[in-house]
Parts: C-alpha cells; structure tokens; sequence
C-alpha cells in the first residue's frame, strides 16, 4: 500500500510540474502574439480588391514571394493556408487571409479588405453586406430540429 501511494504522490508531483511549465510558456507566447498582433495593426491599410480565387492550400503551391517561405517555421511549411487571388490595382496578388475572415469572401467581387503587408486582416462589403454562411449543422441537431419541428 506504502508504494501505491508513493507512486501516486510522484505521478502527481510530474504532472503539476508539466502544468506549471505550460503555464509559463503559454503566457510567454501569448505575450509574443499580442506584439505580433499590435504590429500588424499598426501596419494595416484599408484596400479595395476584387476577388478572384480562394483556396486553402500548401504555402510552396501558393506563388507567394520566396521570402515569405523561407521565413515560415520548417513544421509549419506543409500545413495549408487560405490563400485568396486578388486584384489590387492592375496588379494580380496572392495573399494570405485570416482563417476567421475566409469563410466571408465572397469570389468574384469586389470588397473593401484590411491589409497589413501580404495578410488580409478584416473584410467589408464594398456596395453591400457580405454573407454569411449558415454553420453546418451536426447529425443530432438535425434530427433534433426535425423532431421540434413536427411538434
């Protein structure tokens, strides 16, 4: 029984430490985003573009600038990204969109866009409001709202 609750008191002791670490390095890199965050606002500028294309995809198939690439994190590299083509001016771009922002762009048409640099902060409707798409709806909210629907 003696070595049951020693092994318990070690297992605890571990996982309070991994929890203190956790805490520490997440409010670390919290710090790192907030800046982050600051920077781009304070580069940002409000842009009409007419959108062409949106697509989630690897960052080496999105013809961004090489710079962009070799600056990414190597484990980040192959994951995919809301890219948007845009026209901007007479010049056709690529350019990396919040996720949050990616769902409302509508293809196609022209919107007033946010921009900090080659990143799309934040999209307006340029002569109307855009859409919002309906959230997809799980299999039991389904059936859920079939039955509330009968009654």
């Amino acid at each position: 029984m003696d070595n049951v609750l020693l092994i318990l008191l070690i297992i605890a002791a571990v996982v309070i430490g991994i929890l203190v670490v956790l805490y520490f390095v997440g409010r670390k890199l919290q710090k790192k985003q907030d800046e982050v965050e600051a920077q781009k606002q304070a580069a940002a500028q409000t842009v009409s573009i007419l959108v062409i294309d949106k697509k989630k995809m690897k960052l080496k198939d999105a013809n961004l600038p090489k710079i962009v690439f070799d600056q990414m994190p190597k484990y980040l590299r192959a994951s995919k990204v809301p890219i948007v083509k845009a026209k901007i001016g007479p010049k056709i771009m690529s350019l990396i969109c919040d996720p949050k922002v990616f769902d409302i762009i509508p293809v196609k048409k022209e919107v007033k866009a946010v921009l900090s640099g080659i990143y799309i902060m934040d999209v307006r409707g340029l002569r109307s409001g855009l859409e919002t798409k309906k959230e997809k709806q799980g299999f039991f909210k389904k059936i859920t709202s079939k039955f509330k629907k009968d009654k």
